[in-house]
């Protein structure tokens, strides 16, 4: 019999109703002769409102304690969902993620896996159960409940279907598939039928929301093939596979946008080495994530640097920097919010040229002002003013051909 991993968002889950739709969901794909692993996620908003109640409690909680809280959401929807499959007749059992044999490393809050032992999973399938694992969560080798981050459910998901040595792995989510660009920004953008491992990654990375980043590192560390689908159709999704030639003729794959940024430029930094060490050591030290970095050429032995952050993290980095760039003896400390990422991905980037071209004289055609820049073999990256984002991309979606030619007569938002 086939093995069919498949993972519900928050979203499939986030009422009595849904939660028996996908119970129903789960039934049937059993009855078509296979077996079924199926990772839940909290319902949605539960997960948000935990932590709403962690903070009215405790200005501070610890990580572990969050993890113990938050895991209680998966485990809450994992068994709602296991008693409305059992209600309409299937056989299913409830399993957390440490019953399921993911150990995880002692990193509460972002834990990463680092190895499954899915003895028990096997057994309940062997009895013909339906298995409801508990997605975002693991436990470390003494026993303590970790959790996997943001998304995490997609890597518990994918992970398992790596290790069951699943013949399908199905992420349900709230969209039928990937899409060129966010059909909330860009009215045409077209469902992907497939999308390479890099360009999925590069696209989670810039801030599309479809799959945990993480999860897809997984996927392609381990050759896991998964489709990502809608809970509320039978239409086919996307899947995500490992390159092939004919995905090359494709310079463009999609579209990523990424909100709420803020940019950082240290002025009149001697360039010398060591410096960027000593500026990004206090910034990693509290925790804060940084995106885009550039560096200008040197000028008469001093140098620009600029880099993007979270805008909710914006006030801690410039406290933590202040008294940083008068120890390196630089000029002054430029903070700008509002600003946004807009990002074109590709495989097809590695054998076409001129792709850089194209997306500058588009958006200057458009007036609008690009005030970093950042590129990788698949990827070009810009830094705008958010203000502009959402027709900064309905302009490059034209440029580069992706959009839905059904749709696009139709549904293009205004350009101007």
């Amino acid at each position: 019999m086939r093995l069919i991993v498949q993972k519900y968002g928050g979203t499939s889950v986030a009422t009595p109703e849904r939660i028996c739709n996908v119970a129903r969901r789960i039934i049937e794909t059993q009855r078509e002769g296979c077996r079924v692993v199926a990772v839940i996620s909290a319902m949605a908003g539960v997960t948000d409102e935990l932590i709403k109640l962690a903070r009215a409690v405790s200005p501070h909680p610890t990580d572990r304690e969050l993890d113990i809280l938050l895991a209680t959401g998966e485990h809450a929807a994992t068994a709602l969902t296991t008693m409305a499959v059992n209600a309409l007749g299937g056989t299913a059992i409830s399993l957390t993620g440490a019953q399921a044999g993911i150990l995880t490393d002692r990193n509460h809050s972002k834990a990463r896996i680092a190895n499954i032992s899915p003895k028990q999973i096997h057994e309940m399938l062997s009895e013909d159960y339906i298995v409801i694992v508990a997605g975002f969560q693991g436990q470390t080798p003494e026993g303590e409940t970790t959790t996997l981050g943001r998304g995490g459910s997609d890597l518990t998901a994918i992970a398992l279907a790596g290790a069951l040595n699943a013949d399908v792995c199905q992420i349900f989510t709230d969209v039928d598939g990937v899409f060129t660009c966010d059909p909330r920004a860009v009215l045409a953008a077209k469902k992907l039928d497939e999308i390479a491992y890099d360009e999925l990654l590069e696209m989670a990375s810039a801030g599309s929301k479809v799959v945990q980043s993480r999860a897809v590192e997984f996927a392609k560390k381990f050759g896991v093939e998964f489709e990502v689908r809608s809970t509320f159709n039978r239409r086919a999704g996307t899947i995500a596979k490992e390159e092939t030639t004919s995905m090359e003729d494709v310079v463009i794959r999609g579209i990523s946008l990424d909100r709420h940024q803020a940019k950082l430029t240290i002025a009149g930094v001697r360039d010398e080495p060591g410096i960027a060490g000593r500026i990004f050591s206090n910034i990693a030290a509290a925790h804060i994530i940084v995106d885009m970095i550039v560096q200008n050429a040197s000028i008469g032995g001093t140098t620009d640097i600029s880099f993007t952050i979270h805008e909710d993290e914006l006030e801690n980095a410039r406290k933590i920097l202040m008294p940083v760039v008068g120890e390196i003896g630089a000029k002054r400390l430029n903070t700008a919010s509002g600003m946004a990422k807009l990002s074109v991905v590709g495989i097809g980037m590695r054998s076409h040229s001129g792709v850089a071209a194209h997306l500058f004289e588009c958006l200057g055609k458009a007036g609008i002002n690009i005030q970093l820049v950042s590129t990788s073999e698949i990827k070009i990256a810009v830094i705008i003013d958010e203000k502009d984002l959402e027709r900064a991309a309905q302009l490059t979606h034209q440029e580069f051909g992706l959009a839905n030619p059904a749709a696009a007569a139709s549904a293009m938002q205004p350009l101007a």
